[in-house]
């Protein structure tokens, strides 16, 4: 059984608090930062972070929304959101994953559902310190969010490790051409990468809390390839 607590990180000078899932075992393990979707830290993210954990890794998960109001929508919160902060609270969990003696420093990676799939694309973007990326349908890659910050495809170049992308081919954001188009860069610039679509699914399809969207099946599969990938990456 996992075990799951909060550490606070400090980013520019304020406190950010960060949802930790550690396996029961002793010796160091690899991490995985977890980037929350528009939900947040809610029981989708909490669950993920566990599953993580009972596989063997450390899970961090940062709530991006610190430098909100206490107890606002998290649809309001997301918008609020901009690229500089989010790299920065990225950065704030690897350097406190990288000085943790139960973390094997070398063996870090970043995964996100949703905002967070964009946001976990940013993180490997903007950080030489994730050996791996899983992208679990993240949309709005090719726009910017902040002024003047370039969209997070402009940035690929500087993916350091392997990216795994786990889409549906019924979303709209991203589109299958939108996959198509984030495939082709990443094969140009010559990142190593691995992107399934599934039939039958859309966005959200491993959200279990959406009944509307959650494909049990398509669900089980992507967890497997996610941490067969993680797994190999990562591995010693």
């Amino acid at each position: 059984m996992s075990l799951v607590s909060d550490i606070t990180v400090t980013v520019g000078g304020s406190p950010m608090t960060v949802l930790v899932a550690r396996p029961p075992v002793p010796t160091p393990c690899p991490a995985v930062v977890l980037t929350h979707h528009r939900g947040g830290i809610d029981e989708f993210t909490q669950r993920t972070a566990e599953r993580l954990a009972a596989n063997g890794f450390i899970a961090a998960a940062p709530r991006f929304y610190h430098r909100r109001p206490a107890g606002e929508d998290t649809a309001v919160s997301r918008q609020s959101l901009n690229d500089a902060e989010v790299v920065a609270d990225i950065a704030a969990v690897v350097d406190h994953l990288r000085a943790d003696r139960s973390v094997r420093a070398a063996a870090l990676a970043i995964m996100g559902h949703c905002a967070g799939g964009r946001m976990a694309f940013l993180g490997a973007a903007s950080n030489p310190h994730f050996k791996a990326a899983v992208v679990f349908y993240g949309g709005n890659i090719f726009k910017g969010e902040g002024a003047g910050r370039p969209p997070p495809i402009e940035l690929a170049g500087n993916i350091r490790g392997a990216m795994l992308g786990l889409f549906g081919k019924e979303d709209t954001n991203p589109s299958p051409a939108d996959v198509a188009a984030i495939d082709a860069e990443l094969t140009r610039l010559g990142i190593r990468h691995q992107f399934h679509s599934y039939d039958g699914a859309g966005h959200a399809f491993q959200n279990f809390t959406d009944k509307t969207r959650y494909r049990q099946a398509v669900a089980e599969d992507a967890w497997a390839k996610a941490l067969a990938f993680l797994k190999g990456e990562l591995r010693s």
